[in-house]
């Protein structure tokens, strides 16, 4: 069985709060150029280039991309033949949060008691964990910061089986139009079908964070994923919600088994700075 310390993870997970913050993927990077060359508008393409600017400086002065430097989502891959030593999984990335947000001088953005006493908790703790046991001895912490803008324009919807394909589509692009500038566009859609209430919105905030440029490994569901990219951007809606051509870099679906009864599907927005960064230990 391998061994990984606590601290360790505290290690890796405190530089990751601080690179998803400072620097954005090639992937956007590569799309963001890409979409350059694709906007018509004037104004959207007067925004892209601010927005490529902007990411530019951040990456070299190591400055948050954004102000808003999010809620501190964590994705873990736990090998089942790893064993977490010196103390326990879940305070460990906890801390490496505290530290990342500390010292890498990052807004701090969560309050405690979120009805009758939002004080804010003052190191962005606690972080929200997802937690998948997979075979092997890795352990990949994947850390994705996430805005109150875009997380804001989240919806999750207990569809009819029998609203089928067109039902869904028309669900995701009217909810990435009524968004408007709020999400801070071009975005990220991710979509979360099947499984629960609560695993659809999971699948989506899952897909929101996955490369730009890869698709679904099912053809027909990459298909559709193009397909809802396409009527998107026609909408008009544009870059910041100037109007032009490109509103959303991708959309990302990812799927899961459902009940013969439920055709659940969830909408989870990233906006143009799409953070996230991965280490496997």
């Amino acid at each position: 069985m391998k061994e990984i310390s606590s601290e360790k993870i505290t290690e890796t997970v405190k530089k990751l709060c601080m690179d998803a913050n400072y620097f954005l993927g090639e992937d956007v990077f590569k799309a963001l150029k890409e979409a350059l060359k694709m906007e018509e508008s004037p104004t959207g393409k007067s925004v892209l280039e601010q927005i490529i600017k902007n990411a530019e400086i951040a990456k070299e002065e190591k400055l948050a991309i954004c102000q808003d430097t999010g809620f501190t989502v964590v994705f873990i891959e736990l090998g089942q033949e790893v064993h977490v030593a010196g103390g326990s999984l879940k305070e460990a990335i906890a801390e490496g949060v505290r530290q990342g947000y500390t010292e890498g001088y990052l807004r701090k953005s969560i309050v405690k008691d979120p009805i009758t006493n939002p004080v804010n908790t003052g190191d962005n703790t606690p972080p929200i964990i997802h937690t998948e046991i997979v075979p092997g001895d890795k352990l990949k912490i994947t850390v994705a910061p996430k805005g109150g803008g875009s997380e804001n324009m989240s919806e999750v919807r207990m569809m009819k089986p029998a609203d089928g394909v067109e039902g869904l589509k028309n669900f995701v692009i009217d909810k990435v139009i009524k968004s408007g500038g709020n999400p801070c566009p071009p975005v990220v859609v991710g979509v979360g079908v099947g499984g629960t209430f609560e695993h659809t919105a999971y699948l989506a905030k899952k897909a929101a964070i996955r490369d730009v440029g890869v698709h679904n490994p099912d053809p027909k569901i990459a298909k559709l994923e193009e397909e809802i990219l396409s009527e998107i951007n026609k909408s008009g809606v544009g870059p910041m919600g100037f109007g032009g051509r490109i509103t959303a870099l991708a959309v990302n679906i990812e799927v899961y088994p459902r009940h013969i009864a439920t055709f659940p599907v969830a909408v989870n927005l990233n906006c143009h700075a799409i953070r996230h960064k991965t280490v496997i230990l």
